[in-house]
């Protein structure tokens, strides 16, 4: 299998995780911020300290990939691209989207066999960046970038339950009524969550060109200037 460094720093909460053989072996978080320039130089530190002390090669770094904050993204691709440069190691991006949906898949038994999944980061006022996925994470809308009415998500609401969560999804209880929609509350992206996925993308030869990698948000952030779904 494989040991990896995960770093997480799409919103306020700076986190730092390392996973061998599908197990995770350290984890750091900070819910004190937006604090990354300040935090995160340290907490990647104690992660390679401590895997270096117990002799665990890395084979990569898996890093966030957006959407989400503009300078935690910034920070947080920097690092890992350091990292990388540093000790010839792999680069894997996770999209936040995705990551928000594994605490989701591994702590909610109750939820439907048939529901969706929707992850929602905050972009201010009415607006957040969302994708819908189903239980086995195959992505049934894109990441997109929406104004929530109460119609946004109706096409998907009108076939079976969906649940809301990230910290996107609170401002939208209110909006969004239908009988279909379910809010499940304190769902982050946290590093210590990115494992799986991270693992997955390794086996399959799914890496970045550590050179030219940018997050999600840089890249395509014209893209993704919100819009009403009708």
């Amino acid at each position: 299998m494989a040991c990896i460094l995960h770093i997480e720093t799409s919103t306020s909460v700076c986190s730092v995780a390392v996973s061998e053989d599908s197990h995770c072996i350290y984890h750091e978080e900070d819910h004190s911020g937006p604090n990354h320039a300040e935090r995160l130089g340290s907490m990647v530190d104690e992660a390679l300290s401590f895997t270096d002390s117990h002799a665990i090669p890395f084979d990569a770094v898996a890093v966030s990939s957006g959407p989400g904050s503009y300078t935690g993204l910034r920070i947080g691709v920097s690092m890992a691209k350091g990292v990388c440069y540093g000790r010839e190691l792999k680069l894997i991006s996770i999209p936040t989207l995705e990551l928000l949906c594994v605490p989701i898949l591994l702590g909610h038994e109750e939820i439907e066999e048939n529901a969706l999944l929707c992850p929602m980061l905050d972009a201010r006022r009415m607006e957040v960046y969302s994708a819908i996925y189903d239980r086995a994470l195959r992505e049934i809308r894109p990441t997109g970038a929406d104004v929530v009415t109460g119609d946004t998500y109706k096409e998907w609401l009108d076939e079976r339950p969906v649940y809301f969560f990230g910290n996107g999804a609170k401002k939208c209880m209110e909006v969004i009524q239908h009988v279909n929609a379910h809010f499940i509350d304190g769902i982050e992206p946290i590093a210590k969550w990115m494992q799986p996925l991270a693992e997955k993308r390794l086996l399959n030869g799914q890496t970045e060109d550590v050179a030219y990698f940018e997050p999600f948000y840089l890249k395509d952030f014209v893209a993704l200037k919100p819009k009403k779904l009708l």
